[in-house]
């Protein structure tokens, strides 16, 4: 088994696995949407308004599952129509993951762990998202391939921004308890913080860059 094989199969299983709890959490949400359970004060929102929710669980998990197969640099180097197909697959989902994510922070009522200074994070990193994605694609279309990839991995670090805060929250509300307002909004910044710093590592990875130029 090459080393090159060995990443197309180990870095996109990575990806899912990491992906899991998020999808999971989307999948739950939706049969709660359809199968009709009680209204809370914790889901009252999405019954109010299931658009923006179902939009955002089912683009947001075709996005992380199917763009951890971009991740395989043997498998995109074999099957180039494919890579471009699912790329704009991706993109569609990335931009409607965005936009609806957008769209439930602006309007949805906030819930009491929810203050000002989460939505602002939000905001910025919902709209970083969308912008990244069409850097993406505006490089692709000049013939700037080095470019295309290195937004298109920024954007999908905030878009598994997701599965990095259930692992920072899960962890802090088994070690400490309750997440309050503020200590909710630093997790899920530094979250995504992390996810971009490891994006930055990916993208200025000389062997990657050259690899995936290919």
């Amino acid at each position: 088994m090459t080393s090159t094989t060995t990443r197309d199969r180990l870095i996109p299983a990575a990806i899912i696995l990491f992906s899991l709890v998020p999808v999971l959490g989307g999948a739950l949400r939706l049969a709660e949407l359809g199968g009709g359970a009680d209204i809370t004060p914790d889901n009252a929102r999405f019954f109010a308004s299931p658009l923006p929710v179902v939009l955002h669980a089912v683009t947001v998990s075709v996005y992380s599952v199917l763009g951890a197969f971009q991740f395989a640099p043997g498998f995109r180097r074999r099957r180039p129509g494919w890579h471009r197909a699912a790329g704009r697959v991706l993109v569609l989902c990335g931009l409607l993951g965005a936009l609806s994510g957008l769209w439930m922070t602006v309007l949805y009522p906030k819930p009491a762990d929810v203050g000002a200074f989460l939505t602002g994070v939000r905001l910025v990193f919902g709209t970083a998202w969308a912008v990244f994605i069409v850097f993406g694609v505006a490089a692709i279309r000049r013939g700037d391939v080095a470019g295309h990839r290195a937004w298109m991995v920024r954007a999908f670090a905030i878009g598994l921004g997701a599965g990095t805060q259930a692992v920072a929250l899960g962890s802090w509300i088994a070690a400490s308890g309750p997440l309050g307002q503020l200590t909710k909004a630093v997790l899920m910044l530094g979250s995504w913080l992390v996810n971009l710093a490891m994006a930055e590592w990916v993208v200025r990875r000389p062997a990657l860059v050259k690899g995936n130029a290919r």
